[in-house]
């Protein structure tokens, strides 16, 4: 997968995808916004991508839009409404694969940046991350699902906070807050990010995925209507060659060996 925003490689069946605008500290304009959502389409796609990890090039995540960008453009709504497009169609897509997603966030995440730091099913935090919402700042407002995952991740009236004074969380702050998973070392977020995506990727895919999809769901589901789902769901995965497998494995008393399928 070749990108010019990009970089995209599939290792093995662990899909990586780095931000790779350095120069520009990683920020999201019109044409990454377009390639991300025609990565996360292509990988959602593929059942041979089991995991998926996103991080941005050199020291920083992602910094939010490309404001030079926005600065410089004589229709600024309709250039949001396409930007926006794309990028919210590549989190949909991100968030709704099977492959659990994994975001290492390197430096700095701010706006656009920290929402998709949010969208991780982990998200790994380097020592040095730091999270501001940010838009407020330049007159803005929330996107890039930030308004949807923070409340749920940390709550409404800190997520108020957070979009209404642009308090910026360390990482540490954000591990406290329960928007980031785990704290590593800078040096070592790349390798701890690799070694998480191949466990996962390990893993019974489909039902990885179903378990996703029903925790999300449960957010707005009445109790009853949640349970039948549920019902659904284990008796659909029980039908997969992965849940034979573990049934067997555990019955063997010996580790299962999942195909993803």
């Amino acid at each position: 997968m070749t990108y010019a925003n990009l970089l995209a490689e599939v290792r093995g069946s662990v899909a990586h995808i780095t931000i790779n605008r350095p120069e520009a500290r990683n920020s999201i304009d019109l044409a990454t916004a377009k390639e991300l959502a025609e990565v996360a389409l292509s990988l959602r796609g593929d059942s041979s991508v089991r995991a998926v990890i996103i991080t941005g090039q050199g020291g920083t995540f992602s910094v939010g839009g490309d404001v030079k960008a926005f600065a410089a453009e004589p229709d600024l709504p309709l250039y949001l409404e396409k930007l926006t497009t794309y990028l919210h169609a590549a989190i949909s897509h991100f968030v709704r694969m099977s492959a659990p997603v994994i975001t290492a966030v390197n430096g700095m995440a701010a706006g656009a940046g920290m929402s998709l730091a949010c969208i991780g099913d982990l998200t790994l935090a380097a020592e040095s991350a730091k999270f501001i919402v940010a838009y407020s700042k330049i007159g803005l407002t929330p996107d890039g699902s930030c308004s949807y995952f923070l409340p749920r991740i940390i709550g409404l009236k800190k997520a108020l906070e957070l979009a209404l004074t642009n308090r910026m969380l360390s990482a540490q702050e954000a591990l406290d807050w329960g928007i980031v998973t785990r704290i590593i070392p800078d040096a070592e977020l790349l390798s701890e990010a690799e070694a998480v995506a191949a466990e996962l990727a390990s893993g019974a895919t489909r039902a990885l995925g179903v378990a996703k999809q029903l925790l999300h769901d449960g957010w707005t589901t009445a109790l009853e209507v949640q349970m039948q789902h549920e019902t659904t769901a284990i008796s659909d995965t029980s039908r997969t060659a992965d849940a034979r497998e573990g049934i067997t494995a555990f019955v063997e008393k010996r580790p299962p060996s999942f195909g993803g399928s």
